[in-house]
């Protein structure tokens, strides 16, 4: 009983982020602004790493828990170099 409704759980919580990955990327073509295309690339990447996450306890493999470990590590440096460029214009002084 407990076993099928993790399965189902995963499922629904799966799709539900594929749907918000899919309105994050549509904010990431149709930002008005370069702030909210990288406020977009940040809700991107965390959504990813998210998604990861649950076929990590879908399939209960180590594997897409070291992946996500990576990209929120790089996701969060690119987010930082990319707010630094919009405000100052260059990134390394």
């Amino acid at each position: 009983m407990s076993a099928a409704i993790l399965s189902w759980s995963t499922l629904i919580a799966a799709l539900m982020l594929a749907a918000a990955i899919g309105c994050a990327a549509v904010r990431l073509l149709r930002g008005p602004r370069a702030q909210d295309r990288v406020l977009a690339l940040d809700t991107l990447y965390l959504l990813a790493a998210t998604l990861l996450l649950v076929f990590g306890i879908r399939t209960g493999s180590t594997h897409y828990f070291e992946a996500t470990l990576l990209i929120t590590l790089l996701g969060f440096v690119s987010t930082a170099a990319l707010s630094r460029f919009l405000m100052r214009g260059e990134v390394i002084e």
